[in-house]
């Protein structure tokens, strides 16, 4: 399970490499659901969608014999 440490060193490697996207909230959208509503606009980043952080910082949390066995990585879209 995640903790926050986890977070940290995540946003840690990140830093300088994902891009900073807004956070967007909607007026209308909130009216009907009767509440704040919070969208995180990861279309904005690298590739236009929020697989690169997951997927960067996968790759950047192996080991160097990990890495060296190499990776593999695909996707059915968004």
């Amino acid at each position: 399970m995640l903790n926050f440490t986890d977070i940290q060193a995540a946003a840690a490697r990140l830093k300088g490499v994902a891009h900073r996207t807004p956070i967007l909230t909607n007026r209308t959208l909130n009216a009907m659901l009767g509440c704040e509503v919070f969208m995180k606009a990861e279309n904005f980043q690298r590739m236009g969608a929020f697989k690169f952080r997951g997927g960067y910082n996968a790759i950047n949390s192996l080991t160097d014999a990990e890495r060296a066995r190499g990776v593999l990585a695909f996707s059915s879209g968004n």
